[in-house]
């Protein structure tokens, strides 16, 4: 958010349950930006996901959302990262199909996932890449595959424009 804030033109919704990952401090630098929205909401919730894509009219979804924490229950993961994944896409589907044939080029429903969902490296040599067969080996990463298998279900078969990125687990600022 603070990202693409600082370095684009473009305004920002928010959407978050504010579960046990979730602080408001840490956006504390941003809530006063003219472009910038925060909308406290769980994504399995339809109706208010409705609401938000109608009130605000995204180009882009970007679906950062998900259980990941050990200490959850799988029923958590099975919760938010599939059945929320679903929430997510059928509004989304229904908000693009309702969109101008000139606002349907610019739209994207960008989900971010993990490299999890690819299994565990054996060595330090290792690497994934884009043709990596996906083989996870948690209840989480099953999870996230499954999200991922959704969203690319939705791309094909109802022509949601759709980006999926598997990102690695990183540290540092934010």
């Amino acid at each position: 958010i603070r990202f693409i804030l600082n370095n684009f033109n473009f305004h920002v919704v928010n959407v978050d349950a504010l579960t046990y990952a979730g602080n408001l401090d840490s956006i504390s630098d941003i809530e006063t930006n003219s472009r910038y929205r925060f909308e406290e909401c769980n994504i399995c919730d339809e109706n208010r996901i409705k609401d938000i894509l109608d009130k605000y009219k995204p180009s882009i979804v970007m679906h950062l959302a998900a259980e990941s924490h050990v200490d959850r229950s799988i029923e958590a993961f099975l919760e938010t990262n599939i059945l929320g994944t679903y929430s997510l896409l059928n509004n989304s589907l229904n908000y693009y199909q309702e969109l101008s044939d000139e606002d349907k080029l610019n739209f994207r429903f960008h989900h971010i996932s993990t490299d999890e969902v690819y299994g565990d490296l054996e060595g330090t040599q290792d690497l994934f890449i884009e043709t990596t067969s996906y083989a996870p080996s948690s209840p989480y990463s099953a999870s996230k595959a499954s999200s991922d298998h959704l969203v690319r279900a939705w791309g094909r078969t109802y022509g949601l424009p759709i980006m999926i990125t598997n990102c690695s687990n990183n540290y540092g600022p934010y």
